[in-house]
């Protein structure tokens, strides 16, 4: 293959790395003499590094030459450009037609997987929008290094009286530093108990992201939920063949004007491989192979991309597994405050009269309107809720937290029974089956199950 000239400084100019086969390298792009570095020329072996696209003719304007990104005695020395930034990008003046064609394709994927309300059956057939019922959440700045232990529902109460003592954050100026002096947040943890409204706010922050409404200086976000990671602990994989399962459109794509990129590890409490930052292999080409664990240990320690953004949610159990000198900045979401509480239902439940009722019918039961200081209760209890006072369902009025909870399984066996009129087991039966389910993987920390572990459980 023959490697197109850059321009008259470079023929001296040599990297050596060793390629593979699928190899997606970091690119620099070159803006004037006087602001870069000299460039740097391939010698013919490490050709397969440069997209197809460089293959063309040259027009006058310069276009990117790629490198692949070794470790510290592998590479020249890492090139630092006047604003600080390194390894990734920078943006050229105008992006290729293939990137803006990756990009158009990537944020419709991400709109159509994250604009409902993922997992929440309601009706029969139906998905709710999440922008339709979306309230902020109260979110504030957290403290690293804490273990938490307390009980979840015990810390519900303490937590919803808390709800105006500090600044709140909005979800999408996470990664804004409080003040100009500040340095520059790299990565985020985010803190918050079970059914807080973590996920819910990483769906918001990608949608509003995906839909050009916020966060546009960054360029790229991949989500890259823990409980979706398990199922690749078994295989060995570089980063970009990683995105590649995940992020099919990432294949064939020219990314190099795209300088500023957001790893989303949704649900460390749900990760069911050990990550061990104290006797990991550094990985720092984007072209190596390695384990799953390894790849986001390098990523979170700032080996891998150390220009990427990086954003962890958890549950407070699970947090100490991040060590607190690679988080810069820690968050904790506290749900809903009194007046999002009532904001929701009325988002949540189009008649308002029958809104009122049911904000109404919380408020003169303090055990249930503290539990709604939690979002997905407040799901909960709006599908109960809707139903009974609406007349749709006979029977008392729930008053009580097991009461609701008892409803709120009735109503989801209902729609199930309908869903699936020839199933051959009963009601009973299948509720038997997943009580013993979910407590064999909680007595071995499991918070979340998989197919195979319904298969152990029957056998």
């Amino acid at each position: 293959m023959e490697i197109p000239e850059l321009d008259k400084h470079s023929k001296n100019n040599k990297v050596q790395g060793k390629t593979s086969e699928l190899l997606v390298p970091s690119c620099i792009s070159m803006k004037s003499d006087a602001s870069m570095v000299t460039p740097l020329k391939f010698k013919d072996e490490d050709s397969s590094l440069l997209h197809s696209k460089l293959q063309e003719k040259r027009s006058k304007s310069p276009a990117p030459s790629c490198i692949s990104m070794k470790c510290d005695a592998s590479m020249v020395p890492i090139l630092t450009f006047k604003d600080g930034d390194y390894l990734l990008p920078h943006r050229l003046g105008s992006e290729s037609a293939a990137t803006n064609t990756f990009l158009k394709k990537l944020k419709t994927n991400l709109i159509k997987k994250f604009q409902h309300l993922n997992g929440l059956i309601i009706n029969q057939g139906n998905q709710t929008l999440l922008n339709e019922i979306y309230t902020e959440l109260y979110i504030t700045e957290g403290h690293s290094g804490e273990v938490d232990k307390e009980h979840e529902v015990r810390k519900i109460e303490s937590a919803s009286r808390r709800t105006t003592e500090d600044t709140p954050i909005k979800s999408n100026d996470i990664f804004k530093p409080v003040s100009e002096q500040d340095e520059p947040i790299r990565t985020i943890l985010t803190k918050g108990i079970a059914g807080v409204g973590k996920t819910v706010s990483v769906q918001k922050f990608v949608l509003d992201w995906a839909a050009g409404k916020a966060n546009q200086e960054i360029h790229l976000i991949f989500p890259l939920p823990f409980r979706e990671l398990n199922l690749l602990t078994d295989r060995n994989l570089s980063l970009m063949e990683l995105l590649h399962v995940f992020f099919r459109e990432t294949n064939k794509t020219e990314m190099s004007s795209l300088e500023k990129v957001l790893f989303i590890f949704d649900g460390l409490d749900e990760c069911r491989f050990p990550l061990d930052f104290q006797n990991t292999v550094r990985v720092c080409d984007v072209s190596e192979s390695a384990s799953v664990p390894e790849l986001l240990i390098n990523l979170i320690k700032g080996n891998l991309l150390p220009s990427a953004l990086i954003w962890i949610t958890s549950i407070p159990a699970a947090a100490d597994q991040i060590p607190s000198e690679c988080v810069h900045r820690v968050t904790e979401v506290r749900g809903f405050n009194n007046p999002q509480k009532e904001e929701y239902f009325r988002k949540r439940i189009s008649d308002q009269i029958l809104a009122n009722n049911i904000i109404t019918h919380l408020k003169a039961l303090r055990s249930l309107y503290i539990m709604c200081h939690i979002p997905v209760f407040c799901w909960i209890s709006a599908t109960v809720l809707e139903r009974m006072l609406g007349e749709a369902e006979s029977g008392e009025i729930p008053k009580t937290l097991t009461q609701m909870y008892t409803h709120f399984l009735i109503i989801q066996t209902n729609i199930i029974r309908e869903k699936f009129p020839k199933k051959q087991e009963s009601d009973k039966e299948m509720l038997l089956k997943l009580g013993n389910l979910a407590f064999q993987q909680l007595k071995k920390g499991n918070l979340i199950f998989y197919e195979e572990d319904l298969r152990e459980t029957l056998m």
